[in-house]
């Protein structure tokens, strides 16, 4: 794993939100997937981690963002935690995989990817936590693979043309979405390396 990504390990995230603006709107969702390489040098989904989050004190909430989301910030039964709780509980196991792997930082993975990344940045900042393990601007976006691999940029519509199911009542539900994405961005990877485009670190030297 480490020498197919540069020493980075791909994590991916989604999030839900009450905005677009990663400054000022709160971060309501998040959930992540870890990756794992078989030994042919397929990429594998791992373990998922989910947190439903509180709005930190003083965010933003767009009543359309919420329409769109369905999510009710204030719902008891989200059971939800502190912005700073859900991000250490997120980033504790993305930390521990990074080393199983031999790897030197995390790299997110996400479908339009710099979304999720700029609300996970934001909310790192804003609690002031030091040890983001994602690299602070490199991404790996699937929208973008996905144009190149398939043609399309809609998740739901990717994942149709690459054979994965998809199902739409469960979409922005922020874990659903995370392991659509990590689907889509394993079988874009495998089905790149199957074509030849990238082999194994010991059959490049032979």
């Amino acid at each position: 794993m480490s020498n197919r990504f540069r020493g980075y390990l791909p994590v991916v995230i989604d999030v839900e939100t009450a905005g677009f603006n990663a400054q000022t709107d709160a971060l309501l969702e998040i959930a992540a997937v870890t990756l794992t390489m078989d030994d042919d040098g397929n990429l594998l989904i791992d373990e998922s981690y989910e947190f439903n989050v509180e709005p930190f004190e003083g965010a933003n909430l767009e009543k359309s963002a919420l329409d769109f989301t369905g999510i009710d910030p204030f719902n008891p039964l989200r059971g939800a935690i502190p912005e700073e709780a859900a991000l250490e509980k997120i980033f504790k196991p993305i930390r521990k995989a990074v080393k199983s792997h031999n790897c030197k930082r995390a790299i997110l993975v996400g479908h339009n990817a710099s979304f999720d990344h700029g609300f996970v940045t934001a909310a790192a900042e804003r609690c002031d936590i030091k040890r983001n393990p994602f690299h602070p601007f490199s991404t790996f976006d699937t929208a973008t693979l996905a144009g190149l691999a398939f043609g399309h940029t809609v998740l739901a519509k990717s994942c149709d043309l690459a054979d994965i199911d998809f199902d739409g009542k469960q979409a922005h539900s922020a874990l659903y979405d995370t392991m659509k994405t990590a689907e889509l961005f394993c079988t874009i990877v495998n089905r790149w390396k199957d074509l030849g485009g990238w082999q194994m670190a010991e059959s490049r030297f032979e």
